[in-house]
């Protein structure tokens, strides 16, 4: 059964959309049309306008046609209504009126005057006698059974058909499978019978709230058919909600006793919620999984790898959650998770300090289809994530974008939170003061609509720090409260809880709180004893206290560095590495630590032309971008007159920011950009800094406000 195309987004076609319906239910019929056309209609004879319409209610040439034709069936001798030339001469008489095409269809116009003016009961009974008659010659309705369904005829046939055809079409197709269900309800279908199947297929295209209601609808059912996976449906859209804790209380009303193939799905929201002892109690209450198909498989990796995560050790749990992902993408199946298989590997991985196999295990989900339409945003808003996490802007503007216009449905409120927190990010790291404002202001609203699960600890954290870096704690504080009381729940696995004690870390400094501080660096030298990332991080927590305290070595700042840039984190070593030489008493330290993050984060470190002789880190990190002396570049001068590095101090500049600031942003001495500052001011011709603001203005081009 093919599908038919409609309007993006609108995929339950209405039955009052279909001409018959059309023609027999709309007020104020267009009379001077059946009148130009009734001459035509009522010229020629009863066979002819029998013919007529038995091809607009749906009969076709050369199937069988109706019994009020009579003998027409054979191409000689009169037919039934009395015209002498058979079948062939009724066709050839058709054709003469201009009314029947070549191809056996009759014109528009016609085929809704006849409709018109054709009641509404002899139109149903010829439409009961087509499907007779196709069903008696052993042939299936196919599409025939969805123009009847559009058109308001209800029988039980057509309904098979309709389901028969969705149900084949729900794991491979579930847009195709949504309309065929909503089709069948239009031909009587009952609406219970299959809900459970139309509320799997709805979702999987992204309509949670489509796929919400008629689940409700199922659960309200004593004795509902297909229960369970009407509560694996709800459960994944309570999920998609940012509603984890809500997912876990569904499995626990469907109980262990009817829980069977679902336990998987059950453990992954009930562990994800922060209820390890009732996973474990589903799982050993269901049945032995049965044949070894690659479905099973996928989830009960995925159930084995997530508990794995909790326990001591940790590092077995990726390949695990990796080895699910890839059986959920060789099955080609689509069926409602709280979470994706490679989701889960991806958020290992970042946990992990992996952010490149995270873009590869979501590289590939997305390639297979993994979780049909409705899981795509996400997979791309944490290839996003993966991006950002590894210094590529760019790459991961260009997934969000991907994200947003995934399917046609507005991203789920899980999604948008974890979009909102990328916003903030990506503004904190681009050192753009009124983005981050903004963003922050959106991430405020999004965090409103979900609530804390262990899924969502990497977004939470990056709020957590920008809202210390603004002064904003408050707004925070009580979700923060849920994130630590979750992973006490869960035992304070180590694999969750390093990332978020490391942005507690960054959060204390930030805002100068010793005190805050000292039970984050304390978890952190603990872990490190199971966790190569928790040793990372601790180093460099370490190493920022000794920089914020002025009692620092210049080459263990760099070995903390270079060890979070390992670990995928290279704007974070190569903010400590700037920062720390910006604090530096000796000048071949701030050459060293210039140099160090400027090889983290080469983006952020591009020379400009005419280096002076005191601009000594300039001379060390040459190497990496050499300056080009033919006008093509980084530091050749545009139109303003201005180097590629003077316009970039230009902007931070106008942005308010002090020479220190400066420097710690793009990574050169304070004494650097005072340099900088200068020349801009001779190349201007600026006499004082008002005027040096005014004229970088101009020369800059709007967007660029006052500070």
């Amino acid at each position: 059964m093919t599908g038919h195309d409609h309007k993006p987004g609108h995929f339950r076609p209405g039955a009052e959309d279909h001409p018959i319906n059309q023609a027999i239910d709309t007020p104020g019929a267009d009379d001077t049309m059946r009148a130009d056309l009734a001459p035509m209609l009522t010229g020629g004879t009863a066979p002819v306008r029998e013919l007529l319409l038995a091809l607009s209610v749906g009969f076709s040439l050369p199937s069988p046609l109706p019994d009020s034709l009579g003998g027409a069936d054979s191409l000689g001798g009169a037919d039934g209504l009395g015209h002498p030339g058979g079948l062939d001469s009724i066709i050839a008489a058709a054709k003469d009126t201009g009314l029947l095409l070549p191809d056996g269809t009759v014109v528009g116009t016609a085929r809704y005057a006849l409709l018109k003016g054709t009641p509404t009961a002899r139109i149903r009974a010829m439409q009961r006698e087509l499907v007779d008659k196709t069903l008696h010659e052993g042939r299936a309705l196919g599409d025939l059974a969805r123009e009847l369904a559009r058109s308001g005829f209800q029988d039980p046939h057509v309904v098979a058909e309709l389901e028969r055809s969705a149900d084949e079409a729900l794991e491979s197709d579930p847009r195709l499978a949504a309309e065929l269900y909503a089709e069948a309800l239009m031909a009587g279908g009952d609406e219970v019978a299959k809900a459970a199947r139309r509320a799997k297929a709805t979702a999987a295209t992204g309509d949670l709230d489509t796929a919400g209601r008629i689940v409700d609808r199922l659960l309200a059912v004593p004795e509902a058919p297909d229960l369970r996976l009407g509560v694996d449906v709800a459960a994944a859209v309570w999920a998609q909600r940012g509603m984890l804790a809500r997912s876990a209380d569904t499995y626990n009303w469907l109980g262990s006793d009817r829980i069977d193939a679902s336990a998987p799905l059950a453990a992954v929201a009930m562990i994800g919620s922060g209820n390890p002892l009732g996973a474990e109690e589903l799982l050993a209450a269901a049945p032995p999984s049965g044949s070894p198909t690659l479905l099973a498989v996928a989830l009960s990796l995925t159930q084995q790898g997530l508990r794995q995560t909790l326990g001591p050790a940790p590092e077995l749990a990726l390949a695990e959650l990796i080895r699910a992902s890839d059986m959920m993408n060789a099955a080609g199946t689509s069926i409602p998770l709280p979470e994706t298989p490679g989701a889960l590997a991806a958020l290992c991985a970042l946990h992990s300090g992996e952010p490149a196999v995270a873009d590869t295990v979501l590289k590939a989900a997305l390639a297979a289809g993994q979780g049909g339409d409705a899981a795509r945003p996400r997979l791309f808003l944490l290839r996003a994530w993966s991006s950002m996490q590894q210094d590529n802007a760019d790459d991961a503007r260009l997934a969000i974008n991907e994200a947003v216009k995934a399917n046609h449905w507005s991203l789920a409120p899980r999604d948008e939170f974890l979009l909102s927190a990328l916003e903030v990010g990506l503004a904190r790291r681009g050192s753009d003061a009124h983005e981050l404002v903004l963003a922050w202001d959106r991430a405020r609203e999004t965090m409103m609509h979900v609530s804390v699960d262990l899924y969502s600890l990497l977004p939470w954290g990056e709020l957590m720090i920008t809202a210390a870096r603004l002064r904003e704690s408050r707004r925070v504080s009580h979700y923060l409260e849920g994130a630590w009381d979750l992973l006490a729940k869960l035992g304070n696995p180590s694999l969750w809880s390093v990332p978020l004690h490391w942005a507690a870390v960054q959060a204390a400094l930030l805002s100068e709180d010793p005190a805050g501080l000292a039970p984050h660096a304390a978890a952190l030298v603990r872990a490190s004893e199971r966790s190569h990332l928790a040793s990372v991080l601790a180093a460099g927590g370490k190493a920022w206290v000794s920089v914020l305290a002025s009692r620092f070595e210049a080459s263990d700042v760099e070995t903390a560095a270079r060890g979070l840039a390992a670990v995928g984190m290279p704007w974070e070593g190569a903010r400590l590495a700037g920062h720390a030489a910006a604090h530096a008493d000796e000048r071949r330290d701030m050459v060293k630590l210039l140099a160090c993050a400027r090889d983290i984060h080469p983006q952020g470190a591009a020379p400009s032309a005419g280096v002076s002789e005191r601009q000594v880190d300039a001379r060390t990190a040459v190497p990496a971008h050499p300056v080009m002396d033919n006008g093509g570049g980084p530091g050749a001068p545009d139109s303003s007159g201005l180097s590629a590095r003077e316009r970039e101090v230009g902007r931070l500049i106008l942005e308010g920011k002090t020479y220190r600031e400066i420097g710690e942003a793009i990574y050169i001495s304070p004494r650097t950009a005072e340099h900088h500052v200068a020349r801009m001011r001779r190349r201007l011709g600026a006499e004082n800094r008002s005027e040096l603001l005014v004229r970088l203005r101009l020369a800059l081009g709007e967007g660029h406000p006052p500070p």
